[in-house]
Order: structure tokens, then C-alpha cells, then sequence
């Protein structure tokens, strides 16, 4: 599937996940940049990423220090392409891991480690 149709799918899911959160984390979540990214495409930029990634945060926690630099920023990026292909092209399928992805890493913003995310049924 094209990126510009999955982006378009992903911004749905990504808009209905957050405006399902309760106002308090919504709140929270709307200082987190969402961005929709192609792995294959950064792999030449930022060689030490993992290929399968599927989410990453980036950038200060919100129990972080305000940021001070722009890369320090906190911003969540989803991989489509990896969400696709570990998908198996299963649009209803994509859609739930987008959601996941979504929910583990916005989870990181807002402070929980690892465990804490995967406690919560977001791994």
C-alpha cells in the first residue's frame, strides 16, 4: 500500500486514539509532535535505529526538564512501513497497531519505563 494512503489511515486512528484518552492526558499529549515516517527511508540518515521499530519517542519527557533545544522536543514517531509489513497488510490489524504503537510511546512521554508500558498492555 501506498505511504500517503497508510499516512491518511494512521492520522484516523492516531486522532480517534487521542481524542478517546480522558482530558487530562489528551491535554498532556497534544505538547508530543506526532509524525508518520517511512523506516526505509531513514535508515540511510540514522543508520543506529532498529529496523523493525515500529514507534519511537524522541526528545524530553514531560517529567523532563522543559526543553531547551529542538531536539530535545518530544515528538513520537510511528513507522508505517514496519506497522504494514508486521501487519502483514491486515488493514484491521494495522489500525489496532497503530493505536498500540501510539499508547506504548505516548506512555513514554508522559514518564513510564519499559515495564510500566508493557504492564499496561502496550507491548
Amino acid at each position: 500500500m501506498r505511504f500517503e494512503r497508510l499516512e491518511s489511515i494512521a492520522g484516523s486512528v492516531v486522532k480517534s486514539t487521542l481524542d478517546s484518552l480522558p482530558p487530562v492526558i489528551r491535554d498532556e499529549a497534544a505538547d508530543c509532535t506526532i509524525e508518520f515516517s517511512e523506516m526505509d527511508a531513514l535508515l540511510d540518515i540514522e543508520p543506529d535505529l532498529d529496523p523493525d521499530l515500529l514507534g519511537l519517542f524522541e526528545g524530553n519527557a514531560r517529567c523532563d526538564p522543559l526543553p531547551a533545544a529542538p531536539d530535545e522536543m518530544p515528538r513520537i514517531r510511528l513507522f508505517l512501513d514496519n506497522l504494514w509489513h508486521d501487519c502483514e497488510g491486515d488493514l484491521k490489524t494495522f489500525r489496532e497497531e497503530v493505536r498500540i504503537t501510539l499508547l506504548h510511546e505516548l506512555g513514554h512521554y508522559l514518564g513510564l519505563d519499559e515495564d510500566q508500558v508493557e504492564a499496561l498492555g502496550l507491548a
